[in-house]
């Protein structure tokens, strides 16, 4: 499981989407989101999903790996696709048996749910998988930069933010190693009941943690040792412009965005 989260990696390109502007696809991405959370209906549902599509498939990024990256939630899309069928008593009669009772809106609950979460992590890995740490970096700088002007640490928080973002492949590939290497020993991950498995990965997190902060470390004497001082005065080799791609990517989330609200309003369902 640990080796299929791919929120955080990059995937290089020359695509469409991987010229855009890194600002037009942070703004593109909370759009995305946002209009996730109005659709009220299927109808714009498969909207969203049709624009994720086709914005996947230009990418050049495979869709086997793209979708990958739901596997390490599932178990929370099923549970909350479960919990919203049992417990969502609205609407006609599907099945009762004993004291479960599953009624069509509880259906629809349960699937809105989960596509919600579905499309909500594919969105967000389209933004990592096409953007690099350090044009994530620079996006975030820029779009915060004039919060600057009342002290807020707009460069300090961007890079914090993309240095997260960045290490979780890291940590993630160092986890699994870890994993392994207990297993070799005898560690046993994957049998017990949930208190067992828990204690199980003690000998897990401990090394993990220890390499985390030894990683840390590491970064902090390496930036040292070059000078950096934060983004005062600070200068980049590629400056951000917007360009004409963006006008009609951001032209491409309002219409679906639009779209969607009309489909609310015509097609409810």
């Amino acid at each position: 499981m640990i080796k299929n989260v791919t929120i955080g990696q990059y995937f290089p390109g020359d695509s469409f989407v991987h010229r855009l502007d890194p600002r037009t696809k942070l703004l593109a991405t909370i759009a995305l989101i946002a209009v996730v959370f109005v659709s009220t209906g299927f109808a714009g549902f498969a909207m969203i999903a049709a624009f994720v599509l086709l914005t996947a498939l230009s990418t050049g990024v495979h869709l086997k790996f793209l979708f990958k990256g739901l596997k390490p939630i599932m178990f929370i899309i099923i549970f909350t696709f479960i919990l919203n069928l049992l417990f969502q008593q609205t609407g006609g009669v599907l099945l009762q048996f004993w004291i479960i009772k599953i009624t069509t809106g509880g259906l629809k609950m349960a699937s809105f749910m989960a596509a919600r979460l579905i499309l909500l992590v594919v969105a967000s890995q389209l933004l990592t998988l096409t953007t690099s740490p350090i044009s994530l970096t620079d996006g975030l700088e820029s779009l915060m930069r004039p919060a600057s002007k009342i002290g807020f640490p707009a460069h300090e928080i961007a890079m914090m933010m993309s240095i997260a973002l960045r290490f979780i492949p890291t940590l993630m590939d160092e986890a699994d190693k870890i994993m392994k290497a207990q297993k070799a020993r005898g560690a046993n991950f994957e049998t017990g009941n949930i208190i067992q498995r828990a204690r199980a990965m003690i000998p897990l997190l401990v090394p993990l943690f220890v390499g985390a902060f030894r990683r840390a470390d590491e970064l902090a004497l390496a930036m040292d040792a070059r000078c950096y001082r934060g983004g005062a005065g600070r200068t980049r080799m590629n400056q951000l412009k917007y360009g004409a791609r963006d006008l009609i990517a951001a032209l491409a989330v309002a219409a679906l965005f639009a779209l969607v609200i009309l489909a609310n309003r015509f097609c409810p369902f």
